[in-house]
């Protein structure tokens, strides 16, 4: 039904007092990850019960688009910042699709 597409989702979580710039920085993402070749879906979501808590909905081709994702630069400067930012470390969910 997938065939070879991951479809993932990345939980993150703002240290208090600093949701806007969290929401900034994940934001800024949306962009140059849509324009990638292997990005299907890349949307950004905020918890209506806790603004602290941001998560993304991925689909990519494959593991291997998934892995160059991994290594842009834009993503790789946001990754150097998880102990400044966020209360936890960031929790990723690769999923199967069952209908």
């Amino acid at each position: 039904m997938s065939g070879n597409k991951l479809y993932i989702v990345a939980k993150f979580t703002a240290k208090p007092g600093l949701e806007e710039v969290v929401k900034k920085e994940l934001t800024s993402l949306l962009e140059p990850t849509r324009a990638e070749a292997g990005c299907i879906s890349y949307d950004c979501h905020q918890s209506q019960e806790n603004a602290a808590i941001f998560v993304f909905y991925e689909v990519w081709k494959n593991r291997e688009e998934l892995d160059k994702h991994l290594g842009m630069p834009y993503l790789k400067a946001l990754l150097g910042k998880v102990d400044e930012l966020f209360a936890v470390p960031p929790e990723l969910h690769f999923l199967n699709k069952l209908g």
